[in-house]
């Protein structure tokens, strides 16, 4: 049963991804990476909730699985992450591609930890 909830989630998550990343580089447009940086943002701070939840008791395994590694799994993606520094790198914008790094680990710990405090305030 596992299995096919990670799969039921990696099915909503990686749409998802793709549209999210399409709404943000239509709106900021595509010469820095946001899209990616709101997905594995917001990925991370939904992992830290759930994880806090799991911790706590409060979220059963089944749901951990169905969000936690499949929604979470398919909506991040380090991949794409690392493509878009090296491209950025390899087009001469160095400032932005190590600006790309920063953000992304800075932004995913942050999210990561207000997540697990939301989580423990809720479930704690």
């Amino acid at each position: 049963m596992t299995p096919l909830l990670v799969i039921a989630g990696a099915m909503v998550g990686a749409p998802l991804r793709y549209l999210i990343d399409r709404a943000v580089a239509s709106r900021y447009g595509a010469a820095f990476p946001w899209g990616t940086l709101v997905v594995n943002t917001l990925g991370s701070f939904v992992l830290g909730l759930l994880a806090a939840g799991a911790l706590a008791g409060a979220v059963p395994g089944s749901v951990t699985s169905l969000l936690g590694t499949g929604l979470c799994g398919a909506l991040t993606t380090y991949s794409t992450f690392s493509y878009e520094t090296v491209r950025l790198f390899t087009d001469g914008a160095r400032l932005s591609a190590s600006l790309n790094v920063v953000a992304g680990v800075v932004a995913g710990f942050a999210a990561a930890g207000l997540g697990t405090l939301a989580g423990t305030a809720i479930w704690g």
